[in-house]
């Protein structure tokens, strides 16, 4: 019960932040960049929250069950583009992997470079 009171904190906390400051961010993304960078200060250690985010995870299916609903609800609307959403969606997948992994090899070219001299 620690760890979920902990995430939901921090979502909590992301959430009202994003509402006072009006941060062009979703709450979310702020409570999760608040949370991860406590980890790493070392203000939260990874072994109070572990055990409630592996559930979490292994329930994550859960969590779209709205946005299919919502999905199915204007999937008529949805059809009527359906080419241009699929096509946009596998040019950015495609995209993403290409870009990370660009930047991987880069890095990964850097630090062996550095090691070496």
């Amino acid at each position: 019960m620690q760890g979920f009171a902990i995430l939901l904190g921090f979502n909590m906390l992301g959430i009202a932040l994003q509402q006072v400051a009006h941060v062009p961010l979703p709450g979310n993304v702020i409570g999760l960049i608040l949370f991860t960078l406590s980890l790493f200060a070392g203000l939260v250690k990874l072994e109070w929250v572990e055990s409630s985010s592996q559930f979490l995870l292994r329930h994550m299916l859960a969590f779209f069950v709205p946005y299919i609903v919502g999905i199915l609800a204007v999937w008529p609307l949805i059809q009527s583009v359906l080419v241009q959403v699929a096509v946009s969606l596998i040019v950015s997948t495609l995209a993403g992997l290409l870009i990370s992994g660009w930047v991987t090899t880069a890095m990964l070219k850097k630090k062996e470079a550095s090691s070496r001299g």
